[in-house]
């Protein structure tokens, strides 16, 4: 199966979610390392002192040539994916691209292993787990409803 992960750059488990997805025998997405071997975008690319901008500066930036290559590789992916997994804790992004994999009814499985928030809306996706074997028993069942 296809497998866009959908997290955070801050996020420290998102590369080990990433090795063990692809240990499954999963073709897997990862924003931080593409498979293009450029490494993933970042706004920082655009400005050192993006976290100063103003909103003006933000919707310029936007359109900069950077952030929209580094967006056309990421929905490209999740274009081509065929599930999603959304590692918590994560920020908007990540939760934008697992509400449009949702829309486009594409599985979405939501991994929560650090203590969380509830959050009632996860009812919309497929799974909400708290281990990373229970990630693993999701897509499993998912290929089989989904992919029978």
């Amino acid at each position: 199966m296809k497998i866009y992960v959908a997290s955070s750059w801050r996020n420290e488990q998102q590369q080990e979610v990433v090795k063990v997805l692809r240990n499954a025998g999963h073709e897997v997405y990862d924003f931080k390392n593409p498979s293009d071997g450029v490494a993933g975008f970042s706004w920082s690319e655009i400005d050192p002192n993006w976290e100063q901008w103003t909103n003006e500066e933000y919707l310029k930036a936007l359109s900069h040539p950077n952030a929209q290559h580094g967006f056309n590789r990421d929905y490209d992916a999740m274009i081509d994916a065929d599930a999603c997994v959304l590692v918590m804790p994560c920020g908007r992004s990540a939760h934008s691209e697992a509400g449009w994999m949702q829309g486009q009814d594409k599985p979405v499985v939501v991994l929560i292993e650090k203590k969380a928030e509830p959050e009632l809306m996860y009812k919309l996706f497929d799974a909400v787990v708290d281990n990373l074997p229970d990630v693993l028993k999701a897509l499993d069942s998912i290929k089989i409803e989904y992919f029978a």
